[in-house]
């Protein structure tokens, strides 16, 4: 349909690009604005006690009249994790499949949401409209069930959203991506494509999920007489369908272990996503009435984490479950970029304890590779492309894939989050920005911790703190006690005595000269002590460590 007044759909990734994780992105209409997904991540290691990374979605707060809905890609946490969060700001309904929306709901329990949130559940093949857009939700392939691309319609022409999703010809449960559709809607005309950049520079096919159960089977005979142990990721339903046939198969009980795991599968069987034949698990409490070589316990921590199942059974500190020589541990998943060391360390304390360790294919990813991202393109045709759903040099390869199949290069668009991007069938182009960011989660404080005070963790966990306590007399500021000077994390007290004393005798010095100058401002005093005391302590030991003196007065 031909716009008469022109009007453009505006593109505004509020989060997800340039990283994996916090995927967010609205898309506005004239009067309407639709949000994809609304993902966390998890913390850099430079972000000391933070616990998960949310958007800023400030630009949606500003537009709340605007805004019709999240409709949500698949059920993972950097597509879902921020909802509880973003929700109590901005109170607008969910559109999902019926798996993802478990996992939501699930969510939304722990943090009092389900009566206030509005939801739907939408089946593959279906259509909801929402304000000037109509958002169809097409079946693809994933490393968790029930994940769908969007097409979305606006008055302007047609975007496809792929979410991130692989092409499996067999998948474990359910159907095939629906490709047809994919040729049908490209048949059609559309005007960009967002695809899903994880694998983007990886040549060839990804391989087939069923591939993994092949690899089970291998070697759950191999190991006929050692307990079995697979870490893997909780939302990987199908992959824990393959370890729950292997066991069957081979008669051991299953014991599924660690939090997120037992709280998905337990969705996942109510649903109807997965298959576990009777009597086939027992409880954790219930395994040390079988032999070793009938049980399989199906754990989360695949990746180092060091409060998951796994990390607590290597470093024996897991209530229920001990490493015992003879076992046989299967990491079933690849280490996400920056959890190699952690993975590692848990995989050398395993070992130390006598299992043995079995991490070669054991996993296949959950994205397309180059060969399946040229498909979707050669299917859909699309005018432009937008590179989605990863790290800068991801987007990159994405956009060399996109050429390289015939897209010009003048019509691929590597965007960042707040870019707003404006097209139609006429011109396309970055028009502005919008605020977005980082909004740091610290326990139960959302955006309370910011980057002053990361920067003061930051030198304290390097340099330590002394403080100094003094009391001056009301009204002609005497020093009636101390300067006392207490200090944490700068040096062992007990065996720096003469550096504290010397330092007690150059705060001293500073407190005489400024009551001999008459000085009375206590931040003056404050100021005054704290240059002395720093100077003194970089000359000795030429360490930085923050100083707080605090005045009390009598």
């Amino acid at each position: 349909m031909k716009n008469i007044n022109n009007s453009k759909l505006k593109i505004i990734p509020l989060g997800g690009l340039e990283q994996i994780g916090m995927n967010i992105t609205a898309f506005e209409f004239e009067d309407s604005i639709i949000v994809v997904d609304c993902g966390l991540s998890f913390p850099e290691d430079d972000m000391l006690g933070i616990d998960l990374v949310i958007p800023d979605v400030t630009y949606l707060k500003d537009n709340i009249d605007k805004v019709k809905g999240f409709v949500i890609t698949h059920g993972h946490e950097d597509h879902i994790g921020a909802l509880p969060y973003v929700l109590k700001n901005i109170n607008i309904p969910i559109y999902t499949t019926k798996l993802t929306m478990g996992i939501i709901e699930n969510k939304l329990k722990e943090h009092g949401l389900m009566k206030s949130t509005r939801r739907k559940v939408v089946k593959h093949g279906q259509s909801i409209n929402l304000g000037a857009f109509r958002i169809e939700f097409i079946k693809t392939n994933h490393s968790i069930a029930d994940a769908s691309a969007l097409a979305i319609y606006s008055p302007a022409g047609t975007v496809v959203h792929t979410g991130d999703f692989k092409v499996d010809y067999t998948p474990v449960f359910g159907d095939v991506i629906d490709l047809q559709r994919f040729g049908e809607i490209g048949k059609k005309g559309v005007l960009a494509l967002m695809c899903d950049s994880t694998n983007a520079e990886r040549p060839g096919f990804t391989m087939s999920e069923k591939t993994v159960g092949k690899t089970f089977d291998n070697i759950f005979a191999e190991n006929k007489n050692s307990r079995i142990i697979v870490a893997t990721f909780a939302s990987n339903v199908d992959r824990v369908q393959q370890i729950i046939n292997s066991a069957y198969k081979y008669g051991r009980k299953v014991v599924v272990e660690g939090r997120s795991m037992v709280s998905i599968i337990g969705i996942a069987t109510e649903l109807g996503y997965i298959n576990i034949p009777d009597n086939t698990l027992i409880d954790i409490e219930q395994m040390k009435n079988y032999p070793d070589e009938q049980t399989v316990l199906v754990t989360t921590g695949s990746q180092g984490e060091s409060m998951a199942a796994l990390s607590r059974i290597a470093a024996h500190i897991h209530k229920k479950v001990a490493i015992k020589p003879g076992d046989t541990v299967i990491f079933s998943s690849n280490p996400i970029p920056g959890n190699e060391k952690a993975v590692s360390k848990v995989i050398n304390e395993l070992s130390r304890s006598g299992a043995k360790v079995i991490f070669q294919d054991t996993h296949v990813s959950g994205h397309a590779c180059q060969e399946e991202i040229k498909l979707i393109y050669s299917l859909v045709r699309p005018k432009y492309a937008i590179p989605v759903h990863g790290e800068y040099r991801h987007l990159q390869a994405h956009a060399e894939v996109a050429k390289s199949i015939g897209i010009p290069k003048e019509n691929v668009f590597i965007l960042q989050s707040g870019d707003v991007l404006e097209l139609n069938e006429e011109t396309v182009g970055v028009t502005g920005k919008v605020q977005t960011g980082a909004i740091f989660v610290d326990g139960l404080g959302v955006g309370d911790v910011g980057n002053i005070v990361l920067r003061d963790r930051q030198h304290l966990a390097e340099d330590g703190i002394m403080i100094v306590v003094l009391t001056l007399e009301r009204y002609s500021n005497q020093v009636l006690a101390g300067p006392d000077i207490v200090s944490r994390g700068f040096v062992y007290v007990r065996e720096s005595e003469g550096l504290m004393e010397e330092a007690r005798q150059v705060v001293s010095d500073a407190l005489d000269s400024c009551i001999s100058k008459n000085v009375s401002d206590w931040g003056k005093i404050k100021n005054t002590v704290k240059d002395s005391l720093s100077d003194y302590i970089w000359k000795k030991t030429k360490r930085n460590p923050m100083i707080l003196p605090i005045i009390m007065e009598v």
